[in-house]
């Protein structure tokens, strides 16, 4: 039976601290990277979550000594090297592992499949396993999708790669790290040449995390140009690494705010953050007046806070470049649209691969019972709950879905002083 979270607008601002977990795209990252490296590393201020759930069993099962000795720290034990697993990887939905460690297959010597639940069946990764192919890497992936299996050789053979990112700045984080922790005898010292192929690329601010974690642990990288990157075949040293808040979830927090008129207090400066989500912040600030037109190409994950906010703007809010979120989770632009026009019919439009949202500021207090089908992708479940804050009997179909990256997401309401009510649909 599927659960149902019903929430109640409240009727003061919304005022109190609330910390955000540990952002999921570093924690995977330095788990990866400590996975690879030589030694003890320990990870602190990370994220437990489904998804960080799914890449330490994974690097359990490559024989990576995973230890988590309270809710926010990872102690992570590598030998420089990945063991073939003894069955295939099964990561759930989670895309960072998924594509991560089909490229650190390559780094195995033995066979290795990734696969993971039926979303990430048909989240693509045909990108990323060309790339490794034209390395002489041997990898297959019959759809396109997950399953992929890899029979690596201990090492990536190639020394220049081109990469298509257009659908995903994933693919070459993928690379990069996997490209440095590829010592071994037979390496020549030579770099890795990285070449963007075109100019597209999915939320390039990912890549500066993906090299400032990479430093962390010893690697040996430059960016040539903003389409080139060489990496050297160093292998990881260990190192202790501090995880910086999520900004993906602060977008929720600083959105409660300005929906309500409160004052959360995060724990953490704005301006520390570095992820690319963060620059969201500038925009939320701007409500009930955001812009006319919303560019979402390098926030992409924030889109759907922009989206459920731009409902009450106080004019009509157009978004672009966010064409890759129909290959995230679920089909997000689909997924709001549907959402908001359920909430009231027209509310949301599609046209090409924009979302158009139509903004009416009247809607708030407004009683407009709605369903909101979440398609089990948490950042859909997340945005939609701050509907519920504005308008009576809004319902997020499969809470539960928010575990994939934010599991407290509902405590931190209830304790922001937000009532929910829990029922089976």
């Amino acid at each position: 039976m599927q659960k149902a979270l019903t929430i109640t607008p409240p009727t003061h601002p919304l005022v109190g601290a609330v910390s955000p977990p540990g952002s999921k795209s570093i924690t995977n990252r330095a788990l990866l990277l400590a996975g690879l490296a030589h030694g003890t590393s320990r990870l602190t201020g990370a994220l437990r979550s489904d998804d960080t759930r799914y890449m330490a069993e994974a690097l359990r099962a490559m024989g990576v000594e995973v230890r988590e000795p309270d809710p926010t720290t990872f102690v992570v034990t590598g030998t420089g090297r990945l063991a073939a697993p003894p069955a295939p990887l099964f990561l759930g939905n989670a895309g960072t592992a998924t594509r991560f460690l089909t490229a650190a297959a390559a780094l195995v010597d033995g066979t290795v499949i990734v696969d993971g639940d039926p979303h990430m069946r048909k989240r693509p990764i045909a990108p990323l396993v060309d790339a490794l192919r034209s390395l002489g890497v041997e990898i297959s992936a019959e759809t396109g999708c997950p399953p992929v299996t890899v029979t690596g050789k201990g090492r990536i053979p190639g020394r220049r790669v081109e990469i298509d990112a257009g659908l995903s700045s994933q693919y070459v984080s993928a690379l990069l790290m996997a490209a440095a922790g590829a010592a071994s005898s037979g390496d020549t010292g030579e770099p890795l040449e990285i070449v963007l192929a075109g100019d597209e690329i999915g939320a390039r601010g990912y890549i500066d995390l993906t090299l400032a974690a990479m430093r962390a642990f010893g690697a040996r990288v430059e960016q040539a140009s903003s389409s080139v990157w060489r990496v050297w075949p160093t292998g990881y040293t260990a190192a202790d690494f501090r995880i910086e808040p999520d900004a993906s979830a602060a977008t929720y927090l600083w959105a409660m705010e300005k929906l309500t008129g409160g004052r959360i207090d995060l724990g953490v400066p704005t301006a520390e953050f570095s992820q690319p989500d963060a620059r969201a912040h500038d925009v939320i600030a701007r409500f009930p007046h955001l812009p006319a037109v919303i560019d979402g190409s390098q926030m992409q994950d924030a889109v759907p806070t922009l989206a459920v906010l731009a409902a009450f703007n106080e004019t009509p809010v157009r978004f672009t470049g966010i064409a890759n979120l129909r290959v995230k989770e679920c089909d997000r632009v689909r997924a709001l649209s549907l959402g908001l026009s359920n909430i009231r019919a027209g509310l949301a439009t599609e046209e090409g691969d924009d979302l158009l949202v139509a903004s009416d500021p009247g809607l708030a207090g407004q009683i407009l019972p709605a369903e909101i089908d979440t398609f089990a992708d948490h950042r859909i479940a997340m945005s939609f709950a701050l509907a519920g804050l504005k308008i009576g009997g809004i319902a997020i179909l499969d809470p539960d879905c928010v575990g994939k990256t934010y599991p407290d997401y509902w405590d931190a309401l209830a304790s922001l002083g937000v009532d929910m009510t829990l029922r089976s649909a």
